[in-house]
């Protein structure tokens, strides 16, 4: 353990606006980067981030989208597809990272776009949430 630090486990999702790679890769960065920024995180403290994305996102793993960040290179990457339940948000990227963190400081969990209707209670208060989600779709 670093001395300060607490492993800790943040949650993230966005949508994307189509099933295209330049969407996906908007997304995902945009996502990627509110996670470090409302976090305080430098790229060096994150060591794992798993990826999910729903049954209708299929032009590109977001996984290889955030190895192209260069303070990335030893972050272990995974992508998975997410569980289909019917009523699920379409388009959805969901993120499940690990990272050190200073263990006095509260955990943001990032939810952008349409998937600010998943978690009204995490979404940014100047972005619009959606209606209120059921439980499955945490």
């Amino acid at each position: 353990m670093k001395p300060g630090l607490e492993l800790r486990a943040l949650r993230g999702a966005t949508t994307a606006s189509a099933n295209s790679g330049d969407a996906i890769a908007e997304a995902v960065a945009e996502l990627i980067e509110e996670l470090l920024r409302r976090n305080d995180l430098a790229g060096d403290r994150v060591l794992s981030v798993t990826f999910s994305v729903t049954a209708d996102l299929d032009a590109c793993f977001p996984a290889a989208i955030a190895r192209r960040r260069a303070d990335w290179g030893r972050v272990a990457l995974l992508d998975c597809q997410q569980m289909a339940v019917a009523g699920d948000l379409p388009r959805c990227i969901r993120l499940l990272a690990h990272a050190w963190m200073d263990a006095r400081r509260e955990v943001v969990h990032p939810y952008l776009r349409d998937a600010a209707r998943l978690r009204p209670d995490r979404a940014d208060p100047g972005q619009p949430a959606g209606p209120a989600s059921s439980p499955a779709d945490h």
